[in-house]
């Protein structure tokens, strides 16, 4: 435990609903930023409600934080969570080649899901968010049937089939905590453009044909970039196309 950050706490369940509800219910009383990790999660979600399935041995946590920051700086901590994720990846199995970062919240595994983020705010008040949950799952021992998915979606893959890596989650969570940490104070310090900087070099299908779906409508594009305020940045024929948010296919 040398390595976990300093000014971090961590508190880990045997069973919860879900570590983003817990962390919406400890936000008033933290005094610091902490990681919850469920080792039973009964009511895990992923993006706009769906069903996250946590099987046993898969990673499911959260790190709730108090920085009292507008919501569109807040938006941009899924770019600093998805590198502490390829950082964590990367120390447990010692390959760097095989993981790339999928706007705007997963980590691929040789082309494929393993992990995905689900960031949550509550509590504005003078414009700044009270608290900001930042959730993530990670098929560490087990992948979900690919049939429970959304048509088009990038097909999951756990840790251990790809790589043959066991990884408890509470180890993988000591990995993942010190190199959040380092990237959360350069985004205090530096702002985002080093994140920016960095989440690109490691970009799923950067320069490539993609499509961005929301639940109106959905623009293909080649991947040009992700702009300064963290959308995604699509060429199209009528020109480049920036996008808040929307789920990526390819």
């Amino acid at each position: 435990m040398s390595d976990w950050p300093t000014g971090y706490s961590k508190r880990i369940l045997d069973e919860v609903d879900s570590t983003n509800a817990e962390a919406g219910r400890i936000a008033p009383t933290l005094t610091q930023p902490e990681w919850i990790l469920g080792l039973r999660q009964t009511a895990g979600r992923g993006r706009r409600g769906r069903a996250w399935r946590d099987p046993q041995g898969n990673f499911a946590g959260t790190l709730v934080m108090r920085p009292a920051e507008p919501p569109d700086r807040m938006a941009l901590r899924s770019f600093v969570a998805s590198l502490a994720l390829y950082d964590a990846f990367v120390a447990a199995t010692g390959r760097t080649d095989a993981f790339t970062l999928k706007w705007p919240n997963d980590v691929l595994l040789n082309g494929r899901k393993v992990a995905g983020i689900l960031l949550e705010s509550a509590g504005f008040a003078g414009g700044m968010v009270s608290h900001i949950a930042i959730g993530i799952g990670i098929n560490l021992a087990q992948a979900p049937d690919a049939e429970t998915l959304e048509s088009g979606s990038v097909a999951p893959v756990s840790l251990f089939s790809e790589t043959g890596v066991k990884v408890t989650p509470e180890a993988f969570l000591d990995l993942l905590a010190p190199a959040y940490a380092r990237y959360e104070e350069q985004f205090r310090t530096y702002g985002f453009e080093p994140i920016r900087t960095a989440w690109l070099a490691k970009a799923a299908r950067l320069g490539e044909v993609i499509t961005a779906r929301t639940q109106r409508d959905e623009t293909v594009g080649t991947f040009e970039t992700v702009d300064t305020d963290g959308n995604l940045v699509l060429k199209t024929p009528k020109g480049s196309v920036a996008i808040a948010a929307a789920d990526v296919f390819f």
